[in-house]
């Protein structure tokens, strides 16, 4: 259907193409009208609203006044009505990052999850609608990421923000996110439905890397005079020339009786073999077009004179140039299949050529396991939203509001003006931030005298590599961290000690005292500490190396094997550092 300006979606029409045959699964013991498209919609769901307002709060966004449901055309069959209901709860938010910059968000959305893709073959896709019509939220920021690791960083920072809330699901696909790239010359790119962060980065320096290479193929055909407009293209039957071929897709097609085309493009020799992705050539583009589009899912879809080499013969080859009248400059693609996808494929591999004389078409793709990614639809554009005129309004009270804020976790830039003003570095102070355990962080400091360092390397290194190495840290509860902070917080504990104590209670050693016994520091003053450096530094200068900062960790290195649980090494490394006659002075003074 036409928007409210007259205009057609370039997604919907995509869809139309295709001529998909859609399967639900419906699950007999919870099916409901809503699944068959045959009821008006439901309330928008109040706690679910909560939710997405608390976290709108979190992410420092303007929230609305009042909430109006728009409806989002969906014609892939993920959403049985054809639409998903969406709403706006925030805009113009902010998300602190590293090195003092933010993130800014556009909006926060709370929308209506769609059905689960079971399978997508040929003409037939299925669903599931177990996640049906669940709430989601849907977070848009600006581009102000500046290289593919930041993209990533970002994606946790927002993950951590609503997972503090405690309100939102975890888990492999809980946080989907849509990787938005674009270059310069180029133009945004939707990577759609990530499932794990920590793919962001290769998959952003991929796409960057796709736009680089197709701005690099316009120039080229540029250079060759071929524009959207000039190119030229035949397509030709070639049933029966290939009934020897040996290649077996062709003699498959050949016994199924499958239309069999050969499709000139003018001018394209070579273009087709250019390099795009890693490991990833232009042709895998049009590939992709046809098997979306053309609904010719098996695979290879197509071969091309490009790159002849385990397809056809060189024979066969000639006789499909000489065919289709191709000369010396000119691609040809082979495409086979039933007669009315062929028809189909063959405009889509001309639309997609005359897209290459132009730039970067706007699309949406998928991410695919080995970093790269693949066409999935046309980029949808506004003219698929419009009002939901089913639905009421919803004001947002200030006394809603109120309730939510009294209630919400901490915000991000409080807590990282927290972090630093109680001496965390930068590193530590987002590893922190970024951590499951940063609740218990807040809990642990409540205490006066409380080393702030300590706790958040114990939160964040120590328990991370007791878990690498298969040890149950989950025992290590807010009142283990507790008490063994609290011996340090009194004298009786280095923070070598804290930390080795720890690592020794999930071991299996229950007697806490026991533990504590060899690792609690004997009561030796600092000038007797002071004098067993001077000895210790004695004993091992012939064995030292003869460059300063090599014998300096060299000597740093036998001390704490001495001292860990007599003296915390801050304090050891002044020692260290003083002057030999100071070292001498303190020698000599008694304790």
């Amino acid at each position: 259907t036409l928007s409210e300006l007259g205009e057609y979606d370039g997604t919907a029409l995509m869809e139309f193409k295709t001529k998909k045959d859609i399967i639900y699964q419906i699950h007999k013991d919870s099916v409901c009208t809503y699944e068959f498209d045959d009821t008006p919609p439901f309330p928008v769901n109040q706690g679910a609203l909560d939710i997405a307002l608390e976290i709108a709060m979190l992410l420092e966004c303007q929230l609305v006044d009042e909430i109006h449901i728009s409806r989002k055309q969906y014609l892939d069959g993920s959403i049985p009505t054809g639409f998903q209901r969406t709403t706006i709860v925030g805009v113009d938010g902010r998300i602190p990052f590293k090195d003092g910059r933010v993130i800014r968000v556009v909006q926060l959305a709370l929308e209506e999850d769609a059905c689960r893709e079971v399978s997508d073959s040929g003409h037939l896709r299925v669903y599931r609608t177990d996640r049906l019509g669940m709430p989601l939220i849907e977070v848009v920021t600006y581009p102000d990421m500046r290289t593919p690791q930041e993209v990533a960083e970002a994606g946790q920072v927002i993950r951590r923000i609503t997972r503090s809330t405690n309100k939102v699901r975890r888990g492999l696909g809980a946080t989907r996110q849509d990787v938005n790239v674009s270059v310069e010359g180029g133009t945004r790119v939707e990577i759609k439905g990530v499932p794990r962060i920590p793919l962001f980065p290769r998959l952003t320096h991929n796409e960057a890397l796709r736009q680089w290479n197709l701005l690099r193929i316009r120039d080229l055909l540029l250079k060759r005079g071929l524009t959207a407009a000039s190119l030229e293209w035949r397509a030709d039957d070639l049933a029966g020339l290939l009934k020897t071929a040996r290649f077996e897709p062709l003699r498959r097609a050949a016994r199924e009786g499958l239309a069999l085309r050969a499709v000139t493009l003018r001018g394209l020799a070579g273009i087709l073999r250019e390099p795009t992705q890693e490991g990833t050539l232009f042709w895998k583009e049009i590939s992709d077009r046809v098997r979306v589009i053309a609904c010719l899912t098996d695979l290879p879809n197509l071969i091309h004179s490009d790159l002849p080499e385990g397809t056809l013969s060189e024979t066969d080859w000639r006789k499909v140039r000489k065919f289709a009248g191709a000369g010396r400059d000119d691609a040809v693609v082979v495409i086979w299949g039933p007669e009315a996808d062929v028809e189909t494929a063959v405009k889509e591999i001309v639309i997609r050529v005359r897209e290459a004389a132009v730039g970067v078409p706007s699309e949406t793709r998928q991410a695919l396991p080995d970093g790269t990614n693949g066409f999935e639809r046309i980029l949808p554009g506004p003219d698929r939203m419009y009002p939901d005129t089913d639905s009421l309004p919803i004001e947002i009270t200030s006394e809603r509001i109120e309730r939510i804020r009294r209630a919400r976790p901490r915000l991000l830039g409080e807590r990282l003006q927290d972090y630093r003003s109680r001496g965390l570095s930068e590193d530590l102070t987002w590893k922190l931030l970024l951590s499951p355990r940063v609740e218990d962080f807040d809990a642990l400091l409540e205490g006066d005298g409380v080393d702030a360092v300590l706790t958040a390397d114990i939160l964040v290194n120590l328990l991370p590599c007791l878990r690498r190495l298969n040890r149950p840290v989950e025992t290590l509860d807010r009142d283990a961290l507790r008490s063994v902070l609290g011996e340090h917080r009194q004298g009786r504990l280095t923070r070598a000690a804290a930390k080795d104590v720890l690592a020794a209670m999930p071991g299996g050693a229950r007697d806490f005292g026991l533990l504590l016994k060899d690792k609690r520091r004997s009561g030796l003053d600092e000038a007797a500490l002071r004098r067993r450096v001077r000895e210790i530094i004695d004993k091992n200068r012939s064995g030292a190396p003869a460059l300063p900062e090599a014998r300096r960790r060299f000597l740093m290195g036998r001390l704490m094997e001495s001292l860990r649980y007599e003296a915390e090494g801050r304090d050891v490394a002044r020692w260290l550092d003083a002057s030999p006659q100071e070292r001498e002075d303190d020698v000599r003074r008694p304790a």
